[in-house]
């Protein structure tokens, strides 16, 4: 009998929300395998919780080395129970502004490496008709505001992809959860945002206000990643999870009122929505 219940793959354990879902999972008895960039944060992780703490250095971008390395984990660690896909980061600047290769960057990272470690472990779990895939969205994957174009649009995909997948695994006995939090005390908005640069004069009024309030907020925001941690590992014990789930006041208000505006704004335009079908004979 091992010592622990279940086996974490979880993406990004170096700090923010990784390093504290980690925390988590292990204060509760769990074995977690975390993904690192570097050799001292893989130390540093390692000795959390010595023989229960481990990590595999790798960049969730490079896609192709997803699959190898989660068979070997599978084969040699264990099985996987609960994959956390954390690892990502954001992008600000407005659209027009931001080169086209930031936004490849920024869907490499958020959606085709969160993809790429899904269609690994899915194997595993599917054989085993068991386990619980993780998704860490944004309330950006519900709501927009200027500036994240690139970041929103990552985080509405994995939220698309992730409740498209929880349809089809649903009776492999495997269950995947998107969680959207909202403004967290994590390096988000400071030294892990990529912020491209400024050029068009005719955005400043919009903008500049925004990027100066996100600057002044970063580490002012309302959200307790220790908090979110705990609220993980609830999804986790929990026998039907959802398949969304928001985190912190700001994410429940701010996607509520987009709900009640996009429905306001279906019904404002019910007649011409419903004037393309063909004619009834």
């Amino acid at each position: 009998m091992s010592g622990y219940e279940k086996q974490f793959l979880i993406t990004g354990v170096s700090s923010g929300f990784g390093l504290a879902f980690a925390q988590a999972a292990l204060e509760k008895g769990h074995k977690v395998v975390g993904t690192v960039r570097t050799d001292e944060a893989a130390v540093r992780f390692e000795n959390l919780a010595p023989g229960r703490a481990l990590t595999v250095n790798l960049d969730v971008a490079d896609v192709a080395a997803l699959e190898p390395i989660v068979t070997d984990i599978e084969r040699s660690v264990g099985p996987v129970d609960v994959l956390i896909n954390n690892a990502g980061y954001g992008h600000e600047g407005t659209m027009e502004e931001s080169p086209i290769e930031e936004m490849r960057r920024q869907f490499e990272a958020n959606v085709f490496g969160a993809v790429a470690m899904m269609k690994a472990v899915l194997p595993f779990m599917r054989r085993r008709r068991t386990g619980h895939i993780i998704n860490i969205t944004s309330m950006g994957g519900f709501i927009t505001m200027p500036g994240i174009a690139y970041y929103c649009g990552s985080k509405f995909a994995l939220e698309g992809i992730s409740e498209v997948l929880a349809k089809e695994v649903k009776d492999f006995g495997i269950s995947v959860t998107a969680v959207a939090p909202g403004s967290f005390r994590t390096d988000w908005a400071g030294r892990s945002m990529v912020r491209s640069g400024r050029s068009i004069a005719d955005y400043d009024a919009l903008f500049d206000p925004i990027r100066r309030a996100r600057e002044e907020k970063n580490g002012k925001q309302a959200g307790d990643p220790r908090k979110a941690a705990a609220a993980v590992m609830a999804l986790v014990e929990a026998e039907k999870p959802p398949v969304h789930l928001l985190l912190g006041a700001d994410a429940l208000s701010l996607v509520r009122d987009r709900l009640k505006s996009l429905s306001a704004e279906i019904d404002a335009w019910e007649d011409l929505t419903l004037s393309t079908d063909f004619a009834e004979a």
